[in-house]
């Protein structure tokens, strides 16, 4: 073992650890009543964030001059049985590590903006709490060697975005609408639950190393068969398009712009609507094995940016066209994946990011902008002519309805997916009220009043 081998896998610890002690910091002062200064939150998230990329950019230096493409940092085994295999494994290669550096650089960003953006607002320490949280569920799932980290950071980074798209929750909208994204995340998470179950039962372990091949990315060879990669394959995709608000799952995006604008750009704009694509491009081998579910992803990809295209042109705030400027290009970025250019998707997916984030940061200041430069010109400027221009007048106006309407799937997804899951959990809500009642000895009145407080829920449906 080289010793450029063992300096990388110390590096890429300290990298990895660096955002969950942040985490600790501000979470244990936040719980113990004494939460840090607004001037003290914002030197640790710094430090913390300047550490962990300068690990990070060590760890791809050191890799170019030693040759090593794919680099493992093992954590323990956890659990070692003879059916059932769970170890923690870090994996720096050639996906990986451009991501978390894209991951650490954006993050620092809107750290460094959201410190004088939320100055003096009431949730300041909240904000950078659950950001926190976003920025160590980001690294693990972008370091992540089995599945089973891979989850667990998927399920911090959307814990943090729903709470955050409920940052103002003295409203009555945002804490509904972080519902909502709840909901569809929790669709998408079962199907990654599913998938990392399923891949247990194949492999007998979350190794990405058993299951996609030991050769580095994106050359990897799958040790499941064509059908069981296309099972697989479909979980994976319904988990990719349920975070990244790929169709049938895009109309929560818009609901997601009530969080601050810095939460939308780097959650929405840069790197958590690149999850789902980050997933598909890890499963690249998967995809390579069923050439019918290659194509479904292609297919997918190109609806998806169809649809964004056409629900952004007739957006009236800034934040909500951009949003759907961005998911048209996942949508590209997905068929690229699914043609296996995994290169060029990788290439868009960090260039993609980086200009997002800074048109979300730019967006409170973009109407002051418009009038500077219509007053210089003297006129106003010219606007677009939104979507079927070229089809005739009863198409035309079908198209603009679709768009406005941003192809129903926010009805949709409100039947099918956010009603039932309020509905159910409401059910599961009574069932234990009465069982508490009926150790408790409480009277039905008091009881109703409890069940009518909890029954606003009914109006996500």
């Amino acid at each position: 073992m080289t010793g450029s081998t063992e300096i990388v896998r110390y590096l890429g610890k300290v990298a990895a650890a660096a955002p969950f002690a942040l985490v600790a910091l501000l979470g244990l002062t936040s719980l113990l009543g004494r939460p840090l200064s607004e001037k003290a939150t914002a030197i640790a998230c710094r430090a913390v964030i300047v550490v962990g990329l300068v690990c990070a950019a060590a760890v791809l230096v050191f890799m170019l001059a030693s040759g090593d493409r794919h680099v493992v940092v093992e954590l323990g085994d956890w659990v070692a049985l003879p059916s059932y295999h769970f170890a923690v494994k870090l994996v720096y290669d050639r996906l990986s590590v451009p991501f978390v550096l894209l991951t650490f650089l954006l993050c620092g960003t809107i750290a460094t903006f959201s410190s004088r953006y939320l100055h003096r607002e009431g949730g300041y320490n909240r904000f950078f709490v659950l950001f926190a949280l976003f920025l160590a569920g980001m690294v693990l799932a972008a370091l992540a060697g089995t599945v089973e980290a891979l989850f667990a950071g998927w399920e911090l980074v959307g814990l943090s975005s729903a709470l955050l798209v409920a940052y103002f929750q003295e409203r009555p909208a945002p804490p509904r609408n972080g519902m909502r994204v709840w909901a569809v995340y929790r669709v998408s998470d079962a199907a990654l639950l599913l998938a990392a179950v399923t891949l247990h039962h194949l492999a007998g372990s979350g190794d990405f190393d058993r299951l996609l091949g030991t050769e580095p990315w994106p050359h990897g060879q799958t040790t499941v068969t064509g059908s069981q990669a296309f099972v697989v394959g479909l979980l994976l995709l319904v988990a990719a398009a349920g975070k990244s608000a790929l169709v049938p799952f895009s109309g929560w995006l818009p609901r997601a712009m009530e969080g601050p604008t810095p939460s939308s750009a780097v959650f929405y704009g840069a790197l958590s609507v690149h999850l789902g694509a980050y997933l598909l491009l890890r499963a690249g081998p998967i995809l390579e094995a069923s050439p019918l579910l290659a194509w479904i992803v292609v297919v997918l990809g190109l609806v998806t940016s169809l649809y964004a295209y056409l629900a952004g042109s007739v957006q009236a705030d800034i934040k909500t066209a951009l949003s759907f400027a961005s998911l048209a290009q996942v949508g590209l970025i997905v068929a690229e994946i699914g043609l296996g250019w995994n290169y060029v998707a990788l290439v868009h997916l960090l260039g993609h990011g980086c200009l997002r984030t800074m048109q979300f940061l730019r967006a409170p200041t973009l109407l002051h902008d418009y009038h500077t430069l219509e007053n210089a010109f003297g006129e106003h400027l010219p606007r677009g002519t939104g979507p079927g221009r070229l089809l005739p007048g009863t198409a035309r106006a079908w198209v603009y309805r679709f768009a406005l309407e941003r192809g129903y799937l926010d009805a949709i997804l409100g039947a099918l997916v956010v009603g039932p899951f309020a509905r159910t959990f409401r059910f599961l809500d009574g069932l234990e009220r009465r069982w508490t009642d009926f150790l408790t000895g409480k009277t039905s009145r008091e009881s109703d009043a409890v069940a009518s407080a909890s029954g606003q829920i009914e109006e996500l449906s």
